[in-house]
């Protein structure tokens, strides 16, 4: 078999929310399907064109033909319009810790590979589970309804000036979060031609979507006749983004299986430490450690892994994963529960609250250390990245029957 020596980047004929009366594009859109909670999950699939009623919608025998005969009446009736080729311009506008940003994303089809062919660069684990029901998503709709987030080197100045003047204003609005969403068009072809061959000598690191670009490999795999089913919608950012702000994932650990005073012993044994007497003498010397450690008791602790020729060992989730989560807490044997949580406020509430035995908190993920691990094979843990904030669906979907 051939091996693919390119990233493919297409434009394609978006369909795309028409907006009727006072319907505001955020009657129609949503967070990625993953992180809806069920209150706010009612709450949008009341609304109805909104994008949950075809994503997290399915029938009793969990497939979507109910969501897919849902699109095509949307289609039918006018809610979707379809354009000619295209891409999309995402920005979001937000607040990092104090300091307002811009992300921008361009949206098109992403031909998929297979990670061994080296172009498409995977950066953390999978579960087979979550991608079996999306799966059945995709052979039943036919249709991409959210978008992967990936990240890719960059484009010419040239080409960024020139998109900026080409792009058509479609959306915008702002979130609860303060999230600031804005939608364009790019539809010039001599642009949309420059946009792809641009794209071709440079790889791409996923950064969000894991479990649906593998859905998206497995399904084109089914269906090796039909080139547009090849394909899936995906949002790129710039590696130079100004806008690409990575927060970590704090783990917050629960166990009846060891005390706090038998962990603080082992870690010490096991790593560089300080022990600090607050919260916020550990978050002010947090970044010339590895990671804090907040006990039930209330004791601090600091520590660094100085070992090991690995260069996993360089990140810090893995050595969380290794030596405390599963060499300590014996997570993987199931005498410990986990949970995640990317805002400290958050972390440091549930702790005051003795929710848990132990929170480990981290600093910002390097996106050199990621990606550079990632491009010598190395799979990190999940939940490793954060990327702020999330790509949401509506917007457009990419329909290949």
């Amino acid at each position: 078999m051939s091996r693919c020596t390119m990233v493919t980047f297409l434009p394609f004929k978006g369909y795309r929310p028409s907006l009727k009366g006072d319907e505001s594009i955020e009657d129609r859109v949503s967070p990625p399907y993953d992180v809806i909670s069920g209150d706010y999950l009612n709450e949008l699939q009341n609304k109805p064109h909104n994008v949950t009623r075809l994503t997290l919608m399915p029938d009793p025998d969990k497939r979507y033909k109910g969501s897919r005969e849902q699109l095509e009446s949307w289609i039918e009736d006018g809610a979707l319009v379809q354009d000619d080729d295209s891409f999309y311009l995402y920005k979001q506008t937000f607040d990092d810790h104090g300091v307002t940003k811009v992300r921008t994303g361009f949206v098109g089809r992403l031909k998929t590979e297979r990670y061994d062919d080296g172009n498409i660069i995977p950066h953390e684990e999978t579960f087979s589970k979550v991608k079996a029901d999306r799966l059945n998503l995709l052979r039943d709709m036919e249709t991409h309804l959210e978008s992967i987030f990936g990240i890719f080197e960059g484009f010419s100045k040239d080409l960024n000036d020139a998109i900026a003047k080409a792009a058509v204003p479609l959306y915008s609005f702002k979130d609860d979060a303060g999230v600031t969403h804005e939608y364009f068009r790019i539809s010039d072809k001599d642009i949309t031609d420059r946009i792809s061959k641009e794209l071709t000598d440079q790889k791409m690191l996923i950064a969000d979507g894991h479990h649906r670009y593998e859905t998206a490999l497995n399904y084109s795999l089914e269906n090796p006749d039909d080139e547009m089913k090849s394909y899936v919608l995906a949002t790129l950012v710039a590696s130079d983004d100004g806008g690409l702000v990575i927060w970590p994932t704090h783990r917050l650990v629960k166990s009846d299986e060891i005390s706090d005073k038998s962990v603080i012993s082992k870690v010490q044994k096991r790593f560089e430490t300080k022990e600090v007497d607050s919260a916020d003498e550990m978050m002010s010397e947090l970044k010339d450690w590895e990671m804090g450690l907040m006990f039930r008791s209330g004791r601090y602790i600091l520590a660094r892994y100085n070992g090991g020729d690995d260069p996993m060992w360089s990140l810090d989730t893995y050595v969380l994963q290794e030596l405390i989560l599963k060499d300590i807490y014996k997570s993987d044997e199931d005498k410990a529960t986990i949970a995640y949580d990317a805002e400290y406020p958050s972390v440091k509430k549930r702790m005051d609250n003795k929710e848990y035995d132990l929170a480990v908190i981290l600093n910002d993920p390097s996106l050199d250390t990621i990606w550079k691990l990632s491009m010598i094979g190395k799979r990190m843990p999940k939940k490793t990245t954060f990327f702020f904030p999330k790509i949401w669906s509506g917007f457009v979907f990419y329909k290949m029957a």
